[in-house]
């Protein structure tokens, strides 16, 4: 069975940074493309970025563009989101998924899956 795990939010002060990981199991990981997206309250889901089985393919939205990367751990047994600079709209449940991931974004199935999110605050 597929599971993805997010770890790694909290709360920030604006400027501050946080890495959030997403782990999986049930599949390999090291060979799949993994996307990040988030959702605030009364707001719809956003992609944030992802990158491609074989890490040759990243992309990142122009909100985080220069602040955020993308990256597999040594092992590539977690994809980590390495979040910089925060903002408060950056505020969100932040979600991992499987997916295929292009220059211009992910795309995801509805075979794919999700983790169950993790939240970041960015706040004074």
């Amino acid at each position: 069975q597929v599971h993805l795990v997010e770890s790694g939010g909290g709360s920030v002060q604006p400027g501050g940074s946080l890495r959030l990981s997403c782990a999986g199991s049930g599949f390999t990981l090291a060979l799949s493309s993994i996307a990040w997206f988030r959702q605030a309250p009364g707001k719809e889901r956003e992609e944030v970025s992802c990158i491609r089985s074989g890490d040759r393919v990243t992309y990142y939205a122009d909100s985080v563009k220069g602040r955020f990367t993308i990256s597999r751990d040594n092992g590539k047994t977690t994809v980590s989101l390495q979040m910089n600079n925060l903002k408060p709209e950056d505020t969100a449940m932040y979600y991992c998924a499987t997916g295929e991931c292009y220059n211009t974004g992910a795309l995801i199935g509805t075979d794919d899956y999700w983790g169950q999110g993790t939240q970041v605050t960015v706040s004074s």
